[in-house]
């Protein structure tokens, strides 16, 4: 499979990169995940997560949860969890529809960051639920391609804190504040606004 489409080596000979591509293309593109990159990719708390749906929409969102989040189970096959969100189901939907994803881990004070094309598949029963508590479904994923990437770009960022909604070992975690908002609690599955009646 070709790495670089039509409309990309039109740009790259619109701005005479062709040559610069093939180079990086040779340098840093790879079908499988090596150790040095599992190492980081395994020490990243949060990643950016791209999909698109049937019609071609694409959306992009922030993925966030403990050390590990993702797990490299081996050089060509990636896991993720899908936690309880705001019930619009972009990201697993488009997983549903189309399976194609792009996955960007960054380290904001070192800098660096690896991206990862892959292949996915939504599970709702999967062994690895028991390792990520709190978890609603497994994403498993084949690795299409991985590749380190500029960090020149990079504004460095100091890490604060963890979010007080990542859920902890028994899988628990704080009911949001908008789950509390009066127009909404129809529209709520009956789980959470028993939590809301609970929480006040």
């Amino acid at each position: 499979m070709a790495f670089y489409t039509d409309a990309q080596r039109e740009m790259q000979d619109a701005f005479d990169s062709r040559p610069l591509a093939d180079a990086v293309e040779a340098a840093i593109v790879a079908e499988e995940i090596d150790d040095g990159q599992k190492a980081f990719i395994e020490s990243r708390d949060f990643f950016f997560l791209s999909t698109v749906n049937g019609s071609g929409e694409p959306t992009v969102s922030h993925k966030g949860g403990g050390v590990g989040t993702v797990k490299v189970l081996d050089g060509k096959t990636i896991a993720f969890p899908a936690y309880d969100g705001n019930g619009m189901f972009l990201s697993v939907g488009n997983i549903v529809d189309t399976a194609k994803i792009g996955l960007l881990f960054i380290d904001f004070e070192t800098p660096n960051r690896i991206r990862v094309q892959a292949t996915a598949k939504l599970h709702r029963d999967d062994e690895l639920l028991s390792e990520f508590p709190g978890a609603i479904a497994i994403v498993r994923a084949s690795v299409d391609r991985v590749f380190l990437n500029c960090a020149r770009y990079i504004h460095v960022h100091k890490r604060v804190e963890t979010s007080k909604y990542v859920p902890d070992e028994a899988g628990q975690q704080p009911h949001p504040s908008w789950k509390r908002i009066d127009g909404l609690q129809g529209a709520l599955p009956e789980r959470d606004q028993e939590r809301t009646k609970e929480s006040g």
